[in-house]
This record gives structure tokens, sequence and C-alpha cells, in this order.
């Protein structure tokens, strides 16, 4: 009886023994998925894109701002030599196409902002989504300034010489300029998007 009872005893000492190898085993497998995900799904180079989309959206808008105010800037001369009475309403080409620059201004901000520099915070998902939020906003700025530039100069100088040219000139640089305000808002659909997941490795923690 003394000797089953040792047996017994030494028996579950061992399956104990080997329970805890096997919790210990699990726990470690479980820890290196983890870290494997956290590796795959948190790089460094994650910030990389990131920062390319904020300066996308930036240099892109402000391309097509400076193209745009600068063609239109020409037929605003010309209007000015031609009928001086008539500059300041010719003049909104101009105003229209600097306003394409606080869009990537806008954008760039809102992006940087959302950069995260602590380990595992900020995703390859995130950044991926900034980058081509950047490039919405500054490719659909940079094709709405190249509109506003031709149509700006074009419409201006015969503003000079036909004044009910005026509504149709303000009316093709709206739909100009509607342009870029898809491309802004595109852009903070997809910023929104992108910090909408956050944890992207919880299952693999449980």
């Amino acid at each position: 009886m003394l000797n089953f009872l040792r047996f017994k005893s030494k028996r579950n000492l061992v399956l104990t023994l080997a329970s805890l190898v096997g919790i210990a085993v699990i726990c470690s497998m479980a820890a290196g998925e983890s870290e494997a995900c956290l590796a795959v799904m948190y790089p460094q180079s994650a910030g990389l894109f990131g920062s390319l989309g904020a300066a996308s959206a930036l240099v892109f808008a402000n391309l097509g701002s400076a193209y745009g105010a600068a063609k239109s800037g020409v037929g605003v001369a010309y209007l000015g030599v031609s009928a001086p009475e008539k500059i300041m309403r010719g003049i909104v080409p101009v105003v229209m196409a600097g306003i394409l620059g606080i869009y990537g201004l806008i954008i760039a901000v809102i992006i940087n902002n959302n950069i995260k520099t602590d380990k595992y915070t900020y995703s390859s998902y995130a950044g991926y989504l900034h980058l081509g939020a950047g490039l919405a906003a500054g490719m659909a700025a940079l094709a709405s300034g190249l509109s506003i530039g031709v149509v700006g100069d074009t419409a201006a100088r015969a503003y000079g010489k036909q004044d009910q040219i005026f509504v149709a000139m303000v009316l093709m640089l709206i739909f100009s300029e509607a342009l870029g305000l898809y491309g802004l808002i595109i852009a903070l659909l997809m910023n929104n998007q992108a910090n909408r997941y956050t944890d992207l490795c919880a299952g693999t923690l449980q």
C-alpha cells in the first residue's frame, strides 16, 4: 500500500511537471508568433510611407497651385493692360489657384499628426493608407491647378474684350476647383480608415 502511494505521488509529480513544460512551450510559441506578427505589421518602414504621403500631398498641391496662379497671372496681367477697371474681378482664377495649396497643407498636417513614433504603434497598413491619401489629395490638386491655369489665362484675356464671359469663367473655375476638393475628401476618408484598426496582432496575443 505504501509503495502504491509512492508510485501515485511520483506519477502525479511527473504529470504536473509535464503540464508545466507544455504550458511553457505553448506560451513561448505564442510569444514568438506575436513578436513575428508585430515585426511584420509594424515595421520601421511604415513611417517612411506615411511621411511620403504627407510630402506628396504638400508638394503636388503646391505644384498645381503654383502653375495655376502663374498661368492665370499672365492673363490677369494682360487684362490689366487692356481693361484696368476689370482687374479686380479678373483676379478670381489666381485666388482659386492659391486655395489648392491649402488643401495639400491640411492633408499633410493631418497625416503628420497621425504618424506615431512609439514601438509597435504605427502599422504598415496605416502607412500605405496615408501614402495613398497624400497622393490622392496632391495629384487631384495638381490636376485642378492645371485646369485653373489654362481656363484662367484664356478667360481673363477674353473677359477684357467681352463682359458677358465673366459668369462662364467663374463656372469653369468652380468645376476645375472641385477636382481638388474631390481629392481632399477622399484623403480625409482614407486617413480615418487608417486610424480605424490599431491592434492588427490581437489574434496572436490571445
